[in-house]
């Protein structure tokens, strides 16, 4: 993984994160946020893994249905953040649409994947702090603006 801050004006950082071959992402940007002390981020990313998994939320077995995908996909768009989880560390919330070679897409909350050959990340960390809280009835730590 390559970093390099872009902007920096009055606690706003802007970053580019590239990604290597065969990094799995989200241990890689997990790392690159807990490097940067980030509390509060949105990013943005394009490039394709070798493979991926995505994940679908199942309200009623409040739990991650895992969605393999087993071949080179192309990222067609990698939208996410960054918040404090309930335990104080920076937790990464990622969602994912990945085309496939016969331009059928395919989308879902990222799990894992691996690059191949780049995954290009742009971090906007904001100066205010978000952090996230468990919500009882779906059992997730979603983001709470107001008890930040």
């Amino acid at each position: 993984m390559q970093s390099r801050l872009l902007h920096q004006v009055e606690g706003q950082r802007t970053f580019a994160v590239v990604l290597e071959q065969d990094e799995e992402v989200t241990a890689a940007l997990q790392i690159f946020a807990r490097q940067e002390d980030l509390s509060a981020a949105q990013l943005t990313g394009i490039g394709a893994f070798s493979d991926v998994v995505l994940a679908y939320f199942d309200w009623e077995k409040k739990d991650y249905r895992k969605i393999p995908i087993h071949e080179q996909v192309e990222v067609a768009s990698m939208i996410g953040d960054v918040a404090l989880a309930p335990s104080g560390e920076p937790a990464l919330h990622v969602h994912l649409v990945v085309g496939k070679r016969d331009g059928t897409a395919m989308a879902g909350h990222l799990s894992e994947g691996h690059v191949r050959p780049t995954l290009e990340v742009i971090v906007t960390e904001t100066p205010a702090h978000l952090r996230k809280k468990v919500d009882p009835s779906s059992g997730l730590a979603l983001i709470r603006p107001n008890e930040s």
